[in-house]
């Protein structure tokens, strides 16, 4: 099973383009299961995979929520991993990117030794770069292309013989597409900037699209420009929002009903 058939049946069987981003924070999280368990964090991420497991689509965990650990947090990394149910889709977010030689390791790593399904890219370093993820014909990496921060217009959005760059970066996802395994990442809270990508990229190249949430960006808006004619193709992120919803011992029941809430506010604009 490839990337896109694996997305395409989760999405159906919980009908959820909702992706939850697993990113700890040991001071924001409820300060009883520093109390009471052996394995907090763990437990924590625990709880909210089996509050909201039957909701999502993927499960996103940024890597350096993790690596800020060290030992601890690659074994936790590692455990997270195996602990998700194996039809959800699994992004781990590392941003990687360099020369060809150290791409390979990077890949190497994330979808062998952790066995991710899906990841995301810098495309500054050229097609070389990103060459060794799209190797993995049957993941995903999903490249970035217009991020979701206030000052992506630094470089995003200069203009070179009168295309800005994020749009000429869109053009390079699309002819990079040959095995049909890349994405791209691109922030909801700059929804024109979101169609025109969609527009570019076609209807069957997903994004993932972080900014829905803490950061603001719009429910209806991010699934009018996102997805495709068939209300698909977008892994629409929230982490911070949904996992530290509730801070009490009902902190999971929290996270679930937050996740639900916009699982069908979402679903409500799709069709």
């Amino acid at each position: 099973m490839d990337f896109r058939e694996k997305l395409h049946n989760i999405v159906c069987e919980n009908n959820s383009l909702l992706c939850v981003g697993l990113d700890i924070d040991k001071e924001k999280m409820p300060k009883f299961l520093f109390e009471t368990s052996r394995k907090p964090l763990f437990d924590f991420n625990k709880s909210i995979i089996n509050a909201t497991k039957d909701i999502v689509c993927a499960y996103k965990l940024n890597m350096a929520f993790y690596e800020v650990f060290g030992k601890e947090g690659y074994e936790l990394l590692e455990k997270t991993i195996e602990y998700i149910p194996k039809n959800i889709v699994i992004i781990l977010d590392g941003k990687r990117n360099d020369i060809g030689n150290t791409a390979r390791k990077y890949a190497r790593s994330i979808f062998e030794a952790f066995g991710a399904d899906a990841t995301t890219v810098n495309p500054y370093l050229g097609k070389d770069g990103i060459t060794p993820f799209l190797e993995y014909k049957d993941k995903c990496s999903f490249i970035l292309c217009r991020t979701s921060n206030p000052s992506a217009v630094d470089f995003q959005d200069i203009m070179v013989s009168k295309t800005p760059i994020y749009q000429m970066v869109a053009s390079k996802i699309k002819e990079w597409n040959s095995y049909g395994n890349c994405g791209a990442v691109v922030g909801a809270t700059y929804p024109d900037e979101l169609r025109t990508i969609r527009d570019i990229l076609g209807e069957d190249i997903p994004l993932l699209i972080p900014g829905i949430g803490k950061q603001g960006g719009d429910v209806e808006k991010t699934i009018s420009c996102g997805t495709n004619k068939k209300g698909e193709m977008a892994i629409i992120n929230s982490s911070r929002g949904i996992i530290f919803a509730g801070n009490d011992e009902n902190f999971a029941d929290s996270s679930r009903n937050t996740a639900l809430s916009l699982r069908n506010e979402m679903n409500k604009y799709r069709q």
